[in-house]
C-alpha cells in the first residue's frame, strides 16, 4: 500500500499557524469508498487508510517508510502567499488612477 508524506496547510478559519510544524504519514486509498445499501453511509473495508501518523521532521517520516519497507511519495509544501497590506487610507490617495467610488 502506499503511503503520503505532506505537511499539513493551515486550517482556514484560523489566522495563526498551530498544528502545521509536523509531517503527516498516511496511507493512500486503494480502493473507492462506497454507500451501505441498508443504511445509506459511506463506508470502507480499508482499515490503513484510518492510520495517520506525525512526525516532527521530513526525514523522520521517510526513515519509518523506509525502515518498515512501506512504499511512498512526498508532497512538498507550497510556500505561503504574500499579503499586500491595504489601509483604508489608500482609497483617498492622489496617486489612485481611477476614482474611488461605493
Amino acid at each position: 500500500m502506499l503511503a503520503r508524506i505532506y505537511m499539513p496547510a493551515k486550517t482556514a478559519t484560523q489566522s495563526g499557524r498551530a498544528n502545521t510544524g509536523m509531517w503527516v504519514f498516511e496511507f493512500e486509498r486503494e480502493k473507492p469508498k462506497r454507500i451501505e445499501p441498508l443504511m445509506g453511509y459511506t463506508s470502507s473495508s480499508e482499515t490503513k487508510t484510518q492510520v495517520k501518523m506525525e512526525f516532527p521532521t521530513l526525514e523522520a517520516a521517510k526513515e519509518f517508510a523506509e525502515r518498515e519497507g512501506i512504499p511512498y511519495t512526498v508532497q512538498k509544501p507550497r510556500p505561503p502567499r504574500q499579503r499586500r497590506t491595504v489601509s483604508y487610507a489608500e482609497n483617498f490617495s492622489y496617486k489612485r488612477h481611477t476614482p474611488w467610488t461605493h
